[in-house]
């Protein structure tokens, strides 16, 4: 059992909620389990109390702080911009190191810390998906063909790559025009594009080369580490942001940018890297995480800021009939307030029509609660999932594989026809000849 002088400072952010209640209706939780312990004012009032030694973190304390979606509403809103979300996942921490993690959570960690096993995991998945899971009719997942542990029969997964993107492409893809100097970025896929979404790496590629810029593919690459900072595993963390960085700062000199096609890996690689060394007394690695943060970027914010991107399909000329509704990722909007470059780039090729709040969130919520808590996943998931049929769009867009998981199921469960696409497979496809 922790010290209280070893338990992070959670009276401080405690001390500074004035209970204004401005948090309370755009909670995702809470919206869904109206009990104002599981509300960002209820929350980090038991963790200040936890703190001083007033609450003991049994199973109680524990269930209740694993039930928050870190979705960052709160944080948007709160007059002191308090980080709910960061005290939350150092209690996490804090509840990992007291109970443990669960065996398949510590399975799935070792393999995002071992890339060459994952791949081998992976290949030997897609060989025997078909003794499980069936594809979907649609091409938006594969289906469980009977209930599995933590997974209902029919509940939507993402599909499975047989060769994953990192061992599809060379290391260096050269601008098919040579005959200056061309801008030079470097590609970090994040694990769902890497294994399971093949458009989005693949559209990625197309557009950079339709541009003419050099691409280099660092294949060595960890994940960035979000599903274990959430789930608080703070070794795994530890090792994949540790190596990463030092990774990274062996060919970010030579490269404009670092492009993530991924909200919340974008977020968590220029974010929440510093955020945790700086909570965990790493001076040094907070330092060198904020250097290589300078250079990463939201693939369709660089596009759209840095290139001819928009010019060149509106030159295009090409209109598609099918309709598109834009979701913004918590990761995206919210944490690095990205959300009108994606629309723009969209929007010379395609009919766009917002859905009544693209900013709430879809309740993907990170692994417990795509796991042990998927009870509330799903009920989070229903009202997206009824506006996005509202619209009736063709696509749903985000620049967020997790969002594409959780929605794409949420779309499956509420029998909704719309398909999920990546921002960069719709641009993509509209570029071509």
């Amino acid at each position: 059992m922790k010290k209280p002088e070893e338990i992070f400072n959670f009276t401080a952010i405690s001390d500074d909620c004035i209970k204004c209640g401005k948090c309370i209706p755009v909670c995702t939780i809470h919206q869904i389990n109206p009990d104002e312990t599981t509300s960002p004012r209820g929350f980090i009032d038991l963790l200040g109390a936890y703190q001083r030694g007033q609450l003991e973190l049994d199973r109680d304390a524990k269930n209740i702080f694993e039930s928050c979606f870190l979705c960052t509403n709160c944080v948007d809103v709160c007059p002191n911009s308090l980080p709910t979300d960061m005290v939350i996942e150092e209690v996490r921490a804090d509840i990992a190191d007291k109970y443990g993690i669960a065996w398949f959570k510590r399975g799935f960690f070792f393999l995002l810390r071992h890339r060459k096993i994952m791949d081998f995991v992976m290949k030997f998945g897609f060989m025997f998906k078909t003794c499980a899971l069936a594809e979907d009719d649609k091409g938006r997942g594969l289906r469980a063909r009977f209930s599995l542990p933590m997974m209902k029969k029919d509940r939507l997964i993402p599909s499975m790559m047989k060769t994953s993107f990192l061992n599809t492409y060379p290391e260096e893809i050269p601008a098919p025009d040579q005959k200056g100097k061309n801008p030079r970025v470097a590609i970090f896929i994040g694990c769902l594009g890497n294994y399971n979404y093949e458009g989005i790496g693949n559209g990625l590629v197309e557009i950079l080369e339709k541009l003419n810029i050099d691409i280099f593919i660092p294949k060595d690459q960890l994940c960035c580490g979000a599903p274990a900072y959430f789930t608080g595993d703070v070794s795994s963390v530890e090792y994949m942001t540790k190596k990463n960085i030092e990774y990274f700062e062996s060919f970010m000199d030579e490269c404009d940018a670092m492009l993530i096609p991924e909200a919340t890996c974008s977020a968590m690689v220029k974010h929440d890297w510093q955020v945790f060394f700086k909570n965990h007394d790493m001076p040094e690695w907070e330092a060198r995480a904020k250097k290589v943060g300078e250079k990463i970027h939201m693939a369709t914010a660089w596009l759209h800021d840095n290139t001819n991107l928009k010019a060149m399909l509106e030159q295009k000329g090409k209109r598609f009939d099918e309709v598109v509704t834009y979701h913004d990722p918590c990761h995206a909007r919210k944490v690095q307030g990205i959300y009108e470059q994606p629309r723009n780039l969209l929007a010379p090729n395609y009919p766009m029509v917002e859905m009544s709040d693209p900013n709430r969130c879809c309740g993907f919520g990170g692994v417990t609660m795509q796991t042990e808590k998927f009870h509330f996943a799903e009920a989070a998931g229903k009202p997206k999932a009824a506006m996005i049929e509202e619209t009736k769009a063709h696509y749903v867009s985000a620049e967020c594989s997790a969002c594409r998981v959780q929605i794409s199921e949420s779309m499956n469960h509420a029998g909704v026809e719309t398909i999920f696409k990546n921002p960069l497979e719709l641009i993509a496809e509209a570029l071509k000849d």
